[in-house]
């Protein structure tokens, strides 16, 4: 056989195992060498006969990544924010806050999964006391996924609503609507009372405590979504990655065809105008930098661990800092572009109508499950239109719904073995907690998720992961994570970010959050106080894996006296910040939603 080369390669000790790799070369002139590697890869702690799947492209991480992040806040959300807040002026505190933490953060996330390869929980090896967080940011995600496939139902509801010569929502005859169906634009150019043409069969409902019985059509068309999800995820990365070359590129496809629609009809500059019009003495007020620093904490997709979870299926060598630059600014752009599409749209719906624009741009689902379904039935061939809209709206959920999903998939089977061999079974299982919203006053149930779920409590874990990554794992240490993989250490700029003006920007936001808390209402209903009692029950539950599992750890880990005490000195900051937390929301939040009077914020201090 002639002589052979063995190359071997000693990779230095990662989280207490030893990696191994040789290599049997063929000198030259020998084609036919064979190669051998022993040993797992990077960062991976192995488990017996199981090696950690890789995407098939970096192409199709990257269109995940991208798919999860642009999804449909990106449309309803940042063009009215932006209206609102000055026009252009907005941009920059939106860029300000993209760059100190938006970018720095996302970076973060990437290079977390990346280097340890495991999901939300697992990669808290490097700092178990934190494990919670990763429990926390799991528990969150499952809270979305129970809504968020919801409003993808509604896009396919109303899909196939639009197959018809005569868009049903634009006239009064159809059977389901109610006796007092009228007008959009009647009653005061109000859109309080739009409702009553009960497409959704709201009108069915009083309110949370009356939801009704689930609807078949609806429900029906969840079914269908879950089926396109679960056969998009139960094979892992591998199908996940081809199906975002359709789901995460289709939305450009659509913004452009409609933008060259809306940019021809009449009154649809005036809205891009106004989009665009530029108030800097807008950013005196504190209430736009608010607005800034929350849409970017909530649209690059940070705290929920899909992030961590994409990148766990990278190369060890990937780069994962290009990634994050490239991903987290086509977001940005890709939410400045809609807004083109959107006031285009509104400055039509304006002109045509004879209201101020301000009577129309609205954010939330009713501009896209009202405003401008509306705004196509009045255009010709308003069926294909409204096709090609509620595509686009399915297509931004679902990679999103996909992204949400995987986090809590991968969460799980990395932190519980026996999970591996029943993926399948495990993800259809995730997908299966949805019919109360798919009764007549299911939105009521959408509107309290959609407040509580995602919000103070994705702040808060945020800010826990970045003071454990900065402040006890180590930015040196994380830094040296990094330079192992992509051969390029962090600069000043970035480890400033992490350990300094990050951590300082999410609490300054999570306190803000509990300061400025409004209990939600969906038009003029009112939600009673039982109904915030079990919201705020809902934010609690994930926020407080963080000290639970803190108080686990300390309790079961072995070692000296000085070990423990370091343990422990761990649980009081963390406690103390989340007890900073509560009274805040106590003297603030809780107090407007009447839960200071029922004595839930005095229970929960005397818990902790």
């Amino acid at each position: 056989m002639g002589p052979k080369e063995v190359e071997l390669i000693l990779v230095k000790e990662h989280n207490g195992v030893q990696f191994t790799t040789s290599t049997l070369v063929s000198p030259a002139g020998h084609p036919h060498g064979h190669g051998l590697a022993l040993g797992p890869s990077h960062g991976h702690t192995p488990v017996p006969g199981e090696e950690r799947e890789t995407w098939g492209k970096k192409i199709d991480f990257l269109l995940s990544v991208i798919g999860f992040a642009v999804d449909l806040a990106n449309v309803w959300r940042f063009p009215y924010l932006c209206y609102k807040n000055g026009g252009g002026a907005f941009l920059v505190p939106y860029l300000f806050f993209m760059v100190i933490a938006g970018m720095p953060l996302f970076y973060m996330e990437l290079a977390l999964g990346q280097y340890n390869r495991e999901g939300a929980a697992g990669v808290w090896k490097i700092c178990p006391i934190f494990k919670g967080v990763g429990f926390t940011v799991i528990l969150i995600s499952l809270y979305v996924g129970f809504y968020y496939n919801v409003i993808i139902a509604w896009a396919l509801f109303y899909l196939f609503s639009s197959f018809t010569g005569e868009l049903p929502w634009v006239h009064c005859n159809n059977t389901w609507n109610s006796p007092n169906c009228s007008d959009l634009w009647a009653f005061n150019n109000s859109l309080n009372d739009t409702h009553k043409r009960g497409v959704l069969h709201l009108q069915d409902s009083e309110g949370i405590a009356d939801l009704g019985l689930p609807r078949w059509q609806l429900t029906s068309c969840l079914a269908v979504v879950i089926v396109v999800l679960y056969f998009s995820l139960w094979k892992g990365v591998k199908t996940s990655g081809k199906v975002v070359w359709i789901t995460a590129t289709m939305p450009y496809v659509v913004l452009t065809v409609l933008l060259l629609r809306g940019v021809t009809l009449p009154g649809a500059m005036d809205g891009i105008k106004a989009y665009l019009s530029v108030d800097f003495l807008r950013l005196c007020e504190p209430q736009v930098w608010i607005d800034a620093a929350t849409q970017i904490c909530f649209s690059l997709g940070v705290g929920f661990g899909v992030l961590i979870a994409f990148s766990s299926y990278n190369k060890f060598s990937n780069n994962c800092y290009r990634d994050a630059i490239i991903t987290s600014s086509i977001n940005s752009l890709t939410s400045f572009f809609s807004g083109f599409v959107i006031f285009s749209f509104l400055g039509y719906m304006s002109h045509k109508h004879s209201v101020p624009l301000d009577k129309v741009a609205t954010d939330g689902p009713g501009l896209v499950f009202i405003i401008y379904p509306e705004a196509i039935a009045t255009l010709p061939g308003s069926s294909v239109w409204a096709v090609i809209f509620f595509i686009m709206l399915l297509t931004l959920g679902i990679d999103s719904a996909m992204g949400g999903m995987e986090s809590v998939i991968t969460g799980l089977m990395d932190e519980f073995k026996f999970l591996h061999k029943h993926r399948e079974l495990f993800t259809l299982i995730h997908r299966c907690v949805h019919l109360p919203h798919h009764c007549s006053g299911g939105i009521y149930v959408f509107t309290l998720l959609d407040h509580f779920a995602a919000g103070t409590s994705i702040l808060f874990g945020v800010l826990i992961e970045a003071i454990g990554i900065a402040w006890f794992y180590g930015v040196d240490r994380f830094s040296d994570d990094i330079e192992e993989m992509i051969g390029q250490r962090p600069g000043l700029y970035w480890r400033l970010c992490w350990k300094f003006v990050s951590p300082c920007f999410l609490l300054f936001m999570v306190v803000v959050s509990f300061a400025t808390f409004n209990p939600p209402n969906y038009g003029t209903y009112t939600f009673p106080i039982w109904a915030n009692m079990i919201g705020w029950c809902l934010a609690i539950s994930s926020m407080t894996m963080v000290p639970l599992y803190a108080i686990y750890k300390m309790c079961t880990l072995p070692g000296k006296f000085c070990d423990v005490s370091l343990v422990y000195i761990s649980l009081v900051y963390i406690s103390l910040v989340y007890i900073s937390l509560v009274y805040t929301s106590g003297k603030s939040g809780l107090y407007k939603s009447g839960l200071y009077k029922s004595g839930l914020y005095k229970w929960e201090v005397w818990f902790i």
